[in-house]
């Protein structure tokens, strides 16, 4: 085992500080999308591209490779594109998104 595996109160400090980022995160893409379509698109972007990386990395302290990460989103896109998810029916959204997925292998 590594040195850095047993910094539980650092990896605990972590976590916490992680879940507080993707919160202000959620709360700010939430308020970016009350404005309207006034709101500056990058802005937008920003929110979703640093919510997911945040959850990369939470993933990551908790255990998780990216890997296993993208492996789990497939199995769930590929179970909403069988099971004709009402998100897939309204723009092929799940069908993309496993492409996109399929393609980083």
């Amino acid at each position: 085992m590594n040195r850095d595996d047993f910094n539980i109160m650092g990896n605990i400090k972590s976590i916490e500080q992680l879940k507080a980022q993707l919160l202000c995160i959620i709360g700010e893409f939430f308020r970016l999308l009350t404005k309207g379509s006034n709101v500056a698109k990058d802005a937008i972007l920003n929110c979703i591209s640093n919510a997911i990386i945040v959850l990369y990395v939470l993933g990551d302290k908790l255990g998780y490779s990216a890997v296993e990460i993208d492996e789990d989103m497939k199995k769930k896109l590929k179970i909403g594109v069988i099971e004709d998810d009402t998100v897939e029916r309204e723009g092929k959204s799940l069908s993309k998104l496993y492409s996109h997925l399929k393609t980083r292998e």
